[in-house]
C-alpha cells in the first residue's frame, strides 16, 4: 500500500519534456510513476490533482536561510512557493567551518543584517558536518551547503585586509578539503563582503583547485568593483575556474540600468568561456529589487577588523569625513544622497529607531535633518550593524532575459529580515510561473520547471532528486498553473502566494491544501564523491 497517491494531475517531470497524465505513488520517501488506472495501488491517502500540475519540488540555488531556518524550521516563505531544497553558505558567507566559537559568533554579528542573528539557537557547531546535523530532519526543506571563502579566511588570516601567505593558503585548503569530505558542494565567494573580499585572484585559484579535487564547483558573487565593473568581474571568475579546473556558477547574475553596455555582452562572454573549456551556469531572480546588509554601503577599509572594530570606527568624525570623500571620488555627494531615496532600511531593534522600519535612508535623513553619512553611521552604531537594505537591482528591461536564458536557473537570494524584505523572498517561483510563463509566454512551462528542478540538481550533483522518476526521492510540488501568482509587493511583501496547493518533501506533506502541516522532514544533503 502506498502512503500517498496523487491522481488525475498533469505530470511535468522536470526533464524539460512536455507534461503527461499519470499518477504518482509515494511509498516512504521515494516515488514511482503509475500510468493507467488498472494498476493504481491502494493508498493511505489520495490527492485528486485534477486540473493541477504535478512536478518535482523546486531548488533554490541561493538562500540566506542558514541561521533563520534553525530558528523558524517551518520556513514558510519558501515552502509555500513549492521550494523543497535550498543552497546555503553562499556569497562566501558560510557559517562553517570555523576554528573557534568566537570566530563564528563574530561572523554572525558582522552579517546580522544579511542572515539575521536569532537568539534562540545555540551556535555550538564548528565544522560542516556538525552544522549539517542542525538541519537533518529538523526543517521543512532540504539543505545543501557551500564552503564560503570568508569563513576560511577569518579562521586562518582573521579580519585584516592583508595578503594570505603560502602557509595561510595551505591551512585554508586543508579546512576546505575537510569540509568537502563532510558533504559540502563546493566553494563560494562574495567578493563585496569582507574578509572574503580581501582575497586575491591567486588565492582564490588555490582554493578553487582544492574544491575541484572533490568534484565541487565555484559559486560566486562577483567582485563587482573590479575593472570596468561590468565584464571584468566575470572575467576574473572565469580565470579562477579555468586555472582551478572546476565549473563556474555565477550567482544572482543580472544587468544594471547603469551598465555601460547591454546584457547580451554578458551572455556572449559566458559563451566565449564555455568555448574555452570552462563550464558556466548561473542563477537569477525575477524581481527588480535586490537586498543585502546595509554595511555594503561602507568602504572595504571601514569594515576591516570585524564587527566591533567597524562599530568603533564609525563613531569617529574623521572616519566619517573619509567616507564622504570616498563617496565623492565615485560620484557627487549630492547624487549619492539622492540615490538613498531608493534604499529602504529594515530590521531595526532599538526602540528609538523602530519608527524608521521600512523607510528609505533618504526619508530618514530628511526626518533627522542631519548629514546623510552621520545619520547612516549613527544607525549602524546603534543597531550594531544589523540593518538590512532593499534597493534597486536588476534592470526590468533585461531581467527576463536572465530568467529565461537556457543556462540559467533560479536563485532567489532570499533574505528574511525586517517588515518589508524584497518581494523575491515570498514570490520568486510564482512570479516566473504566473507572470513570465503563463501570462507573457516567454518560455514553456516544461522549460521553466526544468530550470527549477533537474537543472539545479544536475549543477549540484544531486542524483536522487529533481526529476519525477521511479525510485527517486519524493519531493513534489502540486500547483494550479491557471492561478499561480505572487501576492506580495514591494510595499507589502510578506504574503503567501496563490496557486500552490501541496508540497511534499521526502514523502511527507509539508503544505496541505495551502496550509503548513508543521512537518520537518528535510534532509541535510551531502555531496558524494
Amino acid at each position: 500500500m502506498a502512503d500517498l497517491l496523487i491522481t488525475n494531475g498533469t505530470v511535468v517531470d522536470g526533464t524539460g519534456n512536455p507534461g503527461y497524465r499519470a499518477a504518482v505513488a509515494i511509498e516512504g520517501d521515494t516515488l514511482r510513476i503509475v500510468r493507467g488506472t488498472r494498476e493504481l495501488p491502494e493508498a493511505q491517502r489520495t490527492i485528486d490533482a485534477t486540473g493541477l500540475t504535478v512536478c518535482p519540488g523546486f531548488f533554490d540555488l541561493h538562500s540566506h536561510s542558514a541561521l533563520i531556518v534553525q530558528s523558524e524550521p517551518d520556513h514558510f516563505p519558501k515552502v509555500q512557493q513549492g521550494v523543497t531544497t535550498e543552497v546555503i553558505g553562499i556569497d562566501g558567507n558560510s557559517y562553517a567551518p570555523f576554528k573557534t566559537r568566537e570566530q563564528l559568533t563574530s561572523f554572525v554579528r558582522m552579517y546580522a543584517g544579511l542572515d539575521g542573528h536569532p537568539d534562540d539557537i545555540a551556535y555550538d557547531w564548528d565544522s560542516t558536518a556538525s552544522l549539517l546535523r542542525k538541519y537533518d530532519r529538523r526543517t521543512s526543506v532540504n539543505i545543501a551547503t557551500m564552503v564560503g571563502n570568508a569563513a576560511l579566511r577569518l579562521s586562518v588570516v582573521g579580519w585584516d585586509m592583508i595578503p594570505a601567505t603560502p602557509g595561510h593558503i595551505a591551512d585554508m585548503k586543508a579546512m576546505l578539503r575537510e569540509a568537502m569530505q563532510e558533504g559540502a558542494f563546493g566553494l563560494s565567494t562574495g567578493l563585496d563582503y569582507p574578509p572574503g573580499s580581501y582575497a586575491s585572484t591567486d588565492e582564490l585559484i588555490e582554493l578553487a583547485q582544492a574544491a575541484g579535487e572533490f568534484g565541487g564547483f565555484y559559486h560566486t558573487h562577483l567582485r563587482n568593483t573590479l575593472g570596468d565593473r561590468f565584464l571584468d568581474p566575470i572575467r576574473e571568475a572565469v580565470t579562477i575556474c579555468r586555472r582551478g579546473e572546476l565549473p563556474l556558477h555565477l550567482t544572482h547574475l543580472f544587468h544594471r540600468a547603469n551598465s555601460p553596455y547591454g546584457a547580451q555582452r554578458i551572455f556572449d562572454l559566458i559563451t566565449e568561456a564555455q568555448g574555452g573549456g570552462v563550464e558556466v551556469t548561473f542563477d537569477s531572480y525575477p524581481y527588480e529589487w535586490g537586498s543585502t546588509t546595509a554595511i555594503i554601503k561602507l568602504p572595504q577599509w571601514a569594515q576591516e577588523g570585524g564587527p566591533e572594530a567597524t562599530v568603533d570606527r564609525l563613531t569617529d568624525t574623521e572616519v566619517r569625513e573619509r567616507i564622504r570623500k570616498d563617496i565623492a571620488a565615485r560620484t557627487s555627494y549630492a547624487a549619492w544622497i539622492r540615490s538613498m531615496d531608493y534604499v529602504r532600511l529594515g530590521h531595526f531593534s532599538q526602540p528609538s529607531l523602530l519608527r524608521y522600519e521600512g523607510l528609505t535612508l533618504g526619508e530618514i535623513v530628511r526626518t533627522e535633518q542631519r548629514d546623510a553619512v552621520d545619520v547612516f553611521c549613527d544607525i549602524l552604531v546603534a543597531e550594531r550593524l544589523a540593518i538590512n537594505e532593499v534597493a534597486p537591482g536588476p534592470w526590468p528591461v533585461t531581467l527576463a532575459k536572465f530568467v529565461t536564458h537556457p543556462e540559467g536557473m533560479v536563485g532567489t537570494d532570499s533574505i528574511f529580515l525586517g517588515d518589508k524584505p524584497s518581494p523575491r523572498t515570498y514570490g520568486a517561483y510564482p512570479r516566473i510561473l504566473g507572470d513570465l510563463v503563463r501570462e507573457e509566454k516567454l518560455m514553456s512551462l516544461a522549460e521553466a520547471i526544468r530550470k527549477m528542478t533537474s537543472y539545479p540538481a544536475q549543477r549540484l550533483g544531486v542524483l536522487d532528486r529533481g526529476i519525477l522518476r521511479d525510485g527517486l526521492k519524493a519531493d513534489v510540488t502540486i500547483f494550479d498553473f491557471n492561478t499561480i501568482r505572487p501576492v506580495g509587493t514591494y510595499d507589502d511583501p510578506r504574503h503567501q502566494c496563490e496557486g500552490v496547493h501541496y508540497v511534499i518533501n521526502n514523502g511527507v506533506l509539508v503544505i496541505d491544501q495551502g496550509v503548513h502541516t508543521g512537518a520537518h522532514p528535510g534532509r541535510a544533503l551531502r555531496r558524494k564523491y
